[in-house]
């Protein structure tokens, strides 16, 4: 479709895969050229001298696509640290031949980089570019002066992660998110110079202000045309012109406002974005055309009536999230992303905190588009290291490694690139500068310990340990400069002892105070510091924690540790990840998931599990999961108890078609339901009720031996683009199809046709086998497989096997 736009001399084309502007009266050159630079390249793991050089031979290096992890390569060994999951770290280096046509020598050549996981270090045609300790942030480089047009351009990248123990969770090494090479003209907007906020009160005409940061690096002054345009689907809703010049080598901030009737809002049921297109033009030469996609939504936040969003009071049903992806390591395509903010979603969740580091532009893309609420988290520690456990979580000496070291020097430049890149996203709510950068004695200490027990530690005040007081300022001039590039939205931070951080003015300087697992503060806060907004940034699974929440206006919600499982944070070796999560690593649903279902989600739903009962008190600590498993084998008379969840009036639980009986939700304080009974093989299915309409079910079935492996997929049809994921999840079943809940047989992976395996994921924490080969021992019965397309089109066939189990076969097609 072409739109005809008024005063202009070009049209714009819209394309239904998406929003793709192209001008038809000028040359393809012109305007701005973003591409996919993740092919081709050549990597070596370990340290070479003299690697950047253009001449160097890199004959023998291994070539590979991008994103590329290569500790998850493995092989997993006790020699690593129990924090990053005893997987290796070490030095890599990347290179990548490339041409720049000659034509392009007048324009400018940016290299873009959205993570590398650490202390990269970048060279083009031997000259140096620069270096990014920090490992999750996104940065670029400017190639344009180095650059040979027309013949071989050598890039080059080190990575440095050879201080294997820095963090306490699975990092990841290497060039593990998206490369891309930008192409623009020497006048342009600054890299994240486009700025845009709606107005908050959102009137039946809502305001867009937008600020162009441009940049002309022509050595002669231009006159130009800046013109923004805001699409909706392939509507234009409005727009706005401005004549300007610029003098040579000149920046200039521009201002402009679009109204809009009536827009139609974001929000987490209907995420409804717009498309603002930025051109820059002079007559009928392109300067530069770039895409932002935005949202009208307000955000309020009341310290007595909690979080509101579009004026619609809403309690944030938050998780919080690791960035790996088990098998496939931090390297996580998009459609993996995608496939696990579906099964969030599915459990009623609507808000994410980004634990505890900046993640891909692609995840922040898909939080938009879904319509999830997300804090958008910087730092773990700042001018003093945290702890970061080598044998087992809590177990001997720990290492001190990390960030701390470089936070003096690159803080600042890195928070002000992280705002810049995610100020745009109607999904991002508040900005966290911290996740307990507070936790007591580690390293912080203050005299106020000795009055109160943290929930976490007992930890009292060390005289030997650095005070507390220098927190307060630290956080003062972080928030500072965040609000120094975006004042549209409030700044956090998770906070695990907030009793020392009253005291240092640190929980001060905030606007919004999150508390990691302090829900007993919750009432005295409140009355204490009546304008303080509070919330649960870190919780474990208890109910009565959600029932702060839902019984109290002034608490807006709580952030579940965790989500999904995520590598590291470990026990003793073999142990290789934290199994906090509701959901495991190849996204299968825990018990936790479904209880949790219970209290967020609105559609109806039931779920029954079963366990031995359990005799005497035994205390759990904060990350307990509940004990219920979804299997109904046991031996014959044993007593079992069932433990149901629904979000529904009451529930019956039946056993081979003969009621056990009805019960209520509400007469269970703590939303369980429970019968014992005893074991008797074949079916035990749960039927809930409203109003004594049936809304759900739930069965579980007498499993036999296993004797066949059932694959199923999410799609049917790739994409020939060598990015496209398909997710087939293997069962191992008995002669009826029943899943054997216990399997535990290696399954074996084959491939025909033009796909790739990806990876093979299990979810057993113990399990320490290679996660790059293509057979796997399945755990509770199941094995994950991510499938890939290559470039090419054609049939292809995934066949599963297993030694002593009928083969399963999966068809796939690989479509252009």
């Amino acid at each position: 479709m072409i739109l005809l736009i008024k005063r202009l001399t070009f049209r714009l084309f819209l394309v239904a895969a998406g929003l793709f502007i192209c001008c038809v009266v000028t040359v393809s050159a012109q305007g701005r050229i973003s591409q996919n630079f993740n092919d081709d390249w050549k990597f070596f793991k370990g340290d070479l001298a003299k690697a950047q050089n253009p001449d160097f031979d890199d004959s023998n290096w291994r070539q590979l696509v991008l994103p590329h992890d290569w500790s998850i390569e493995g092989p997993f060994s006790e020699e690593w640290a129990s924090g990053t999951g005893y997987l290796p770290a070490g030095v890599g280096w990347y290179r990548k031949s490339f041409v720049i046509p000659e034509s392009d020598r007048d324009c400018k050549i940016y290299i873009y980089f959205d993570g590398v996981y650490n202390n990269s270090e970048v060279w083009i045609n031997g000259q140096y570019l620069g270096k990014r300790p920090n490992g999750h942030i996104s940065f670029q480089y400017d190639l344009t002066s180095h650059l040979t047009f027309g013949n071989e351009n050598i890039l080059a990248v080190k990575v440095d992660h050879s201080r294997y123990a820095d963090s306490r969770w699975y990092t990841g090494s290497g060039i593990y998110r998206d490369v891309k090479l930008i192409k623009t003209s020497k006048l342009h907007p600054k890299q994240w110079g486009v700025y845009v906020t709606t107005s908050s009160e959102l009137a039946k005409v809502a305001m867009v202000d937008i600020e162009i940061n441009l940049l002309n690096e022509f050595d002669v002054p231009k006159e130009l045309m800046v013109a923004n345009f805001l699409l909706f689907g392939n509507d234009t809703v409005g727009s706005s012109t401005n004549q300007i010049k610029m003098e040579a080598s000149s920046e200039h901030i521009l201002s402009q406002i679009i109204k809009v009737p009536k827009p139609n809002l974001w929000d987490v049921d209907n995420p409804n974005l717009y498309s603002l297109v930025t051109v820059l033009r002079q007559n009928d030469e392109i300067f530069d055309i770039q895409r932002t996609k935005i949202g009208f939504r307000s955000i309020r936040f009341d310290a007595d009536k909690g979080f509101f969003l579009n004026k619609r009071n809403l309690k944030l049903k938050g998780i919080c999230m690791h960035h790996d992806a088990g098998c496939l390591g931090v390297a996580v395509p998009r459609k993996v992303i995608a496939r696990r903010l579906d099964i969030l979603k599915e459990m009623g969740c609507n808000a994410i905190r980004t634990s505890h580091n900046p993640f891909s532009s692609d995840f922040i893309d898909l939080c938009d588009e879904k319509g999830f609420l997300v804090i958008d988290e910087m730092f773990d520690e700042w001018e003093l290291p945290k702890k970061k456990w080598v044998k087992g979580w809590n177990v001997g000496e720990p290492a001190k490694d990390g960030y701390a070291d470089d936070f003096g020097e690159w803080a600042k430049t890195d928070l002000r690139d992280f705002v810049l890149r995610d100020r745009n996203h109607p999904s991002i709510i508040m900005w966290s500068i911290g996740n307990e950068i507070d936790y007591p004695n580690d390293p912080y200490t203050h005299q106020i310990l000795n009055t109160e027990a943290n929930p976490q530690t007992w930890a009292k005040f060390n005289t030997k340990l650095p005070h507390a007081n220098r927190l307060g300022q630290v956080a003062k001039e972080l928030v500072d400069l965040i609000k120094k590039y975006d004042k549209s939205r409030p700044v956090t931070a998770g906070l695990a002892s907030v009793l020392m951080s009253n005291e240092t003015g640190y929980a001060d300087a905030l606007d919004v105070v999150g508390y990691n697992y302090q829900e007993f503060r919750y009432p005295g806060d409140h009355k204490k510091y009546p304008e303080r907004i509070i919330y649960g940034s870190e919780n474990g699974m208890a109910f009565n924690a959600w029932k702060a929440v839902a019984e109290n206006d002034y608490l807006m919600g709580q952030f579940l540790w965790t989500g999904f499982e995520y590598l590291g944070e470990a026990h003793k070796f073999p142990r290789r990840h934290s199994t906090s999560g509701m959901i495991d690593l190849a996204g299968n649903k825990k018990t936790e998931f479904y209880f949790r279902q219970s209290l967020w989600s609105e559609k109806p739903m039931v779920f029954i599990g079963t366990s031995k009962p359990v005799t005497g008190d035994k205390k759990k600590n904060l990350w307990s999961h509940k004990k219920a498993a979804p299997t109904w084998n046991w031996k014959d008379g044993e007593k079992v108890v069932v433990s149901a969840f629904s979000n529904c009036e009451e529930v019956e639980l039946l056993l081979n078609d003969r009621s056990i009986g009805r019960k209520k939700i509400a007469d269970y304080e703590q939303k369980v339901i429970n019968w014992e009974i005893h074991f008797e093989a074949g079916t035990l299915k749960a039927i809930a009720r409203s109003k004594g309409k049936e809304l759900a079910s739930f069965h579980l079935k007498t499993a036999g031996n296993p004797e066949q492996l059932i694959a199923k997929s999410d799609v049917d049809k790739l994409k020939a683009d060598s990015q496209d994921i398909a997710h087939i999840l293997v069962e191992i079943a008995d002669e009826k199809g029943i899943p054997v809940y216990s399997a535990t047989n290696e399954v074996l992976c084959k491939i025909k046709g033009p796909l790739r395996l990806l990876g093979m994921e299990d979810s057993n924490p113990k399990n320490i086998e290679n996660y790059k080969d293509n057979r796997q021992k399945a755990y509770h019965g199941r094995v994950l497989l991510y499938i890939q397309s290559l470039d090419k089109e054609g049939d292809a066939e995934v066949i599963v096997t297993s030694k002593g189990l009928k083969t399963a076969k999966y068809q796939l097609q690989i479509i252009r």
